[in-house]
C-alpha cells in the first residue's frame, strides 16, 4: 500500500479552497501576503473597515504624525503588489456574525461568503474616556492612518496639546508635538510613566527625558472632567480631583487598547484577553484562526499566555498562523521585542522585565545610551535597550542559545560584548 501517496491525497482533500481573513490591519496583510507566497491559489477574501489597503502602525504616532511620512510609506504592499495577490478586498466593510456550523461570515452590508479556513486578524480600537469624564467634542484617539493623518493636521494648527496617559502612546505624541513645535502636557493618573512595561528606573528616565524637552508632565493626576473651555468653546479645559484646572487647544487620549473579540465571542470562541489561540495560531475550531493584537497565545519563552501589541507580533504570529491555514505547523515561539522612538531616544524591549530579577545595567542612562539586563539564575530574561541596538542583537543570540551571563561582564563597559 502506498502510505505517501494516500497521505498527499488527504492532504489534498483537506487543503482549503476559499480563506476569509477578517481584518484589514498589518496581520490581516501578512496572513494574505503569506498565503499566496507559500502557493495557496484559491479563492482569498478580505473583509476591513478601513479603506486603505494593510499598513503599519507604529509610524502613526511618530513620522505620520509629524508629516514625514504617508500612506505610500507605511504600506506592507504596493496597490500593484497587491492586485497581484488576486485577493478580493471588501473594504469598507465589516464582519458581523461568524456562523462556525455553516462556515459563513455576514458583513454589515449583507454580503456572505462561505470559508474553508477563517483567520481574525481584527486588531483592537483606542480605549475611550468615559462619557461621564469626556464631556467635549475636541478630543481624539490614535489608532488608524486617517486618525493620525487628521490629528497631525489640528497638532499644526495648535499652540497646545493635552496628552490624556503617559503610556507609550501618549508619550511618542507628546514627542511629535514638540518636535512640531506644540506646547505638550502629559497626565498620568499612575505615579509614573509606563509603569505596566517598565521599571521605575526607567520610567524615571523618560520622565527626565520629556521634561528636557519641555513636555509638562503631572503624575498620580486623576482627570474628573474634560469639557468645552467655558470662555472658547473650540478649546478644552480639563478639571482634576485636587480642584485644579488645565487649559489646551484640544486633548488626545492615549489609554490603551481594546481588543476587537466580540465577533469571535458571539460565534461561541474562547476569548481571554483576546482570542484563545493555541502556539499555531488555531482557536478550538480546527478551521478558525487569529493572530496580532487580538490573540492570546501561549508564550513558549514567557512560559505563560499573553496578547502581544507589537509590530513584530502583528507580522510573526500572522506568517505562523497563515502557514497552519494551509497545515505547515511551525510553532509561533519567539521572545516578545517592542521599541519606541521619542526625540533622539530609541528604546527597545526584549523577552520579560521580572520584578525579582537581578539588574545589570550597562553604559549610562543620563548620558542616553544603557542597557539593562534582567538576569535570574545566570539567565538572561529580558533586556532594555537605550539607543544600544548593538547590545540588543547579542542579547537576543544569548537568550535563544540560553547562554549562562555573568553580572560583572555586562557591566564592564571597557571590554565589549560578544
Amino acid at each position: 500500500m502506498n502510505t505517501e501517496g494516500t497521505q498527499e491525497a488527504q492532504q489534498a482533500q483537506d487543503a482549503p479552497r476559499t480563506v476569509v481573513v477578517i481584518g484589514g490591519g498589518q496581520a490581516a496583510g501578512w496572513v494574505v501576503k503569506t498565503l499566496r507566497k507559500e502557493g495557496f491559489d484559491g479563492r482569498l477574501v478580505m473583509i476591513a473597515d478601513e479603506s486603505h489597503l494593510p499598513y503599519e502602525r507604529p509610524p502613526l504616532s511618530k513620522a505620520v504624525l509629524s508629516g514625514d511620512a504617508d500612506i505610500d510609506t507605511v504600506r506592507i504592499v504596493k496597490p500593484d503588489e497587491f492586485a497581484a495577490l488576486n485577493v478580493e478586498a471588501w473594504q469598507p466593510d465589516c464582519a458581523t456574525k461568524i456562523d462556525r456550523a455553516a462556515r459563513v461570515v455576514t458583513t454589515c452590508t449583507g454580503r456572505e461568503v462561505q470559508y474553508d479556513r477563517l483567520v481574525i486578524a481584527t486588531g483592537g480600537a483606542a480605549r475611550r474616556l468615559p462619557a461621564s469624564v469626556a464631556k467635549t467634542a475636541h478630543i481624539t484617539y490614535l489608532r488608524t492612518l486617517d486618525e493620525a493623518v487628521a490629528l497631525g493636521e489640528r497638532l499644526r494648527a495648535s499652540q497646545r496639546v493635552l496628552v490624556v496617559g503617559g503610556g507609550w502612546i501618549g508619550l511618542e505624541v507628546a514627542a511629535t508635538a514638540r518636535k512640531l513645535g506644540v506646547e505638550a502636557t502629559v497626565v498620568e493618573g499612575a505615579p509614573r510613566l509606563c509603569a505596566r512595561s517598565l521599571p521605575p528606573l526607567v520610567s524615571g528616565f523618560l520622565l527626565d527625558l520629556h521634561r528636557a524637552n519641555g513636555v509638562d508632565v503631572r503624575l498620580n493626576a486623576a482627570l474628573v472632567s474634560l469639557e468645552d473651555h467655558p470662555e472658547d468653546a473650540g478649546r478644552v479645559r480639563a478639571t482634576f480631583a485636587d480642584g485644579s484646572t488645565l487649559d489646551a487647544d484640544f486633548a488626545v487620549a492615549g489609554i490603551g487598547l481594546a481588543p476587537h473579540t466580540a465577533l469571535a465571542e458571539s460565534a461561541g470562541l474562547a476569548v481571554a484577553d483576546g482570542i484563545v489561540v493555541d502556539e499555531f495560531g488555531a482557536t478550538a475550531d480546527p478551521n478558525v484562526f487569529a493572530c496580532g493584537d487580538v490573540a492570546n497565545h501561549p508564550n513558549a519563552w514567557l512560559k505563560r499566555r499573553v496578547r502581544l501589541e507589537s509590530w513584530a507580533n502583528a507580522q510573526n504570529q500572522a506568517i505562523a498562523a497563515a502557514k497552519a491555514v494551509l497545515g505547515v505547523k511551525v510553532p509561533y515561539a519567539e521572545i516578545p521585542w517592542f521599541w519606541s522612538d521619542q526625540y533622539d531616544v530609541n528604546l527597545q524591549i526584549l523577552g520579560d522585565l521580572p520584578a525579582d530579577a537581578e539588574l545589570a545595567v550597562r553604559g549610562s542612562l543620563e548620558e542616553k545610551r544603557a542597557t539593562l539586563f534582567f538576569v535570574q539564575e545566570d539567565n538572561l530574561r529580558g533586556v532594555i535597550a537605550i539607543n544600544a541596538a548593538r547590545d540588543l542583537k547579542l542579547a537576543r543570540k544569548w537568550m535563544s542559545q540560553g547562554r549562562v551571563v555573568d553580572l560583572s561582564t555586562l557591566t564592564d563597559t571597557s571590554k565589549a560584548l560578544a
